[in-house]
């Protein structure tokens, strides 16, 4: 996938890459695009501090079902963000130091 792809495929010019490590994250093809075309952030913890703890809530949430397709998956992950309780991402972002 070229830069050009990736674009087109979040709907944007602008998009966030968040390293999570993934085997596909780590190629040395990715690695090099990101770092030539300045789009990898320098390692902050600060870029989505509840992403990890809330990402495994909402998970469990919306795979609770098998998914047809990816215009499902979306209206899940919307609809169950949604449905979050107020008290599951405060005690997330309690635990961040």
């Amino acid at each position: 996938m070229q830069l050009p792809d990736i674009r087109a495929a979040s709907g944007s010019e602008f998009f966030d890459f968040q390293q999570d490590s993934a085997p596909s994250h780590r190629a040395k093809d990715t690695v090099a695009l990101l770092e030539q075309e300045m789009l990898w952030p320098p390692n902050s913890p600060d870029l989505n501090p509840v992403d990890y703890s809330m990402w495994s809530v909402l998970q469990k949430r919306v795979y609770r079902a098998k998914i047809s397709d990816v215009d499902e998956l979306k209206r899940r992950i919307k609809n169950e963000w949604t449905d979050l309780n107020q008290a599951v991402i405060e005690r997330a972002v309690g635990k961040w130091r």
